[in-house]
């Protein structure tokens, strides 16, 4: 009897270590695979929202507590602009990571979606093409621009039925701005970008259970 529960644990034990090696060397060659496709999807954005550029460098903020990277472009020596990639937490789902494109003259040259977790059909419309969030700022200087949806007392279109993904898509373009700022030297530290413009996740569910806008 003991020789017999002593071989079913060792053949036990034998088969759950085999089971955890084999499973952490698919979760290494997995995470390598991930790093290698995020890393690959980062560098497609930046040239999303840049004009032609041969080098860039890579520096780092910290902005309301979140870290937001700044990929500064040139071309043959000159500055040709700034990709940010920046973020909120404060979509209808959570968390949206922008790439913002800024023109060394400071104008809003494209913004890329890297992450949105927003209603399909309504926040998620955020990554179409020729969005109304997008137009709403594309090719403008971003200095005169104040990062608001109308529904707010600003100049921004939102999407429609979305107005919680809107003001957080927004929030994480006047973030990247604040990181632009610092960036090309017009200030030495950034600005606190208030989240206070974005209703509530709670009260916007609710909102959105009862078909009213996001």
């Amino acid at each position: 009897m003991k020789s017999t529960l002593f071989n079913m644990v060792a053949v036990l034990f034998t088969v759950t270590l085999i089971a955890s090696a084999g499973v952490g060397a698919v979760n290494m060659i997995t995470a390598d695979a991930i790093a290698e496709a995020n890393a690959a999807a980062t560098t497609q954005a930046v040239s999303n929202v840049l004009p032609e550029f041969d080098n860039t460098e890579i520096s780092e903020q910290t902005i309301d507590d979140m870290t937001i990277t700044v990929y500064t472009a040139t071309n043959a020596g000159q500055t040709v602009g700034y990709a940010v990639e920046s973020m909120t937490k404060n979509g209808f789902g959570g968390v949206i990571r922008l790439m913002v494109g800024f023109g060394a003259d400071g104008k809003i040259l494209n913004v890329n979606v890297l992450q949105q977790s927003e209603t399909p059909g309504l926040g998620t419309k955020m990554a179409d093409e020729g969005n109304a969030l997008l137009s709403s700022i594309q090719n403008k200087n971003s200095w005169e621009i104040e990062f608001k949806v109308k529904k707010d007392g600003g100049e921004l279109d939102a999407l429609t039925a979305a107005t919680i993904s809107s003001r957080a898509y927004y929030e994480a373009v006047a973030r990247a701005y604040e990181a632009y700022k610092v960036a090309c030297g017009y200030q030495e530290s950034a600005d606190s970008v208030s989240g206070a413009t974005a209703t509530a996740n709670n009260a916007g569910q609710q909102a959105q259970k009862g078909g009213q806008n996001e």
